[in-house]
């Protein structure tokens, strides 16, 4: 990339992450398309999520459910723009699903940094969000709590003035 020229959507480094920072993500709609294409790609093929007639009879949750791990995903997908070309490694997460998400829904999330410290090589910090899914009701319907190591801005290895 030229010197000087802005690179359109690329993410925050490390330095711009500090304790407490939080942000909000643009919503997405989950559509009828989005739950066959997770389903039919992960082998998700439980009764919930591929018969719409036992939702009608059998299920104690009335509506197109979808799976947890899919808002998950596409929470995760709505917060790329903050790592986009920053973002070195995910480490882990505690997931809480606190309600169900459905077909027709608009989730989006909003999160903020609970952990933010530098690694010992210096060229990175280790960030961990906690973030919520939110419906356009604005019920919470998932938490989670992604570690990642970020890249740092301002790093200069020793010796290399």
């Amino acid at each position: 990339m030229q010197a000087g020229k802005l690179r359109l959507g690329h993410g925050l480094y490390f330095e711009e992450l500090p304790l407490g920072h939080t942000f909000r993500s643009f919503g997405r709609t989950i559509t009828e398309a989005d739950l066959v294409n997770f389903v039919n790609a992960t082998g998700f093929t439980e009764v919930l999520f591929t018969d719409t007639e036992y939702l009608k009879t059998d299920s104690a949750i009335k509506g197109r459910v979808v799976p947890a791990m899919m808002v998950y995903a596409l929470g995760e997908g709505l917060v790329v723009p903050f790592m986009q070309g920053t973002g070195l490694a995910f480490f882990n997460a505690t997931i809480d699903v606190k309600g169900p998400t459905f077909v027709g829904d608009t989730i989006h999330v909003e999160g903020e940094v609970i952990e933010a410290r530098a690694t010992s090589k210096g060229g990175s910090g280790l960030v961990r969000t906690m973030n919520r899914v939110v419906n356009q009701r604005g019920e919470t319907v998932l938490t989670c709590n992604p570690l990642r190591m970020m890249k740092r801005r301002s790093y200069v290895p020793s010796g290399s003035h």
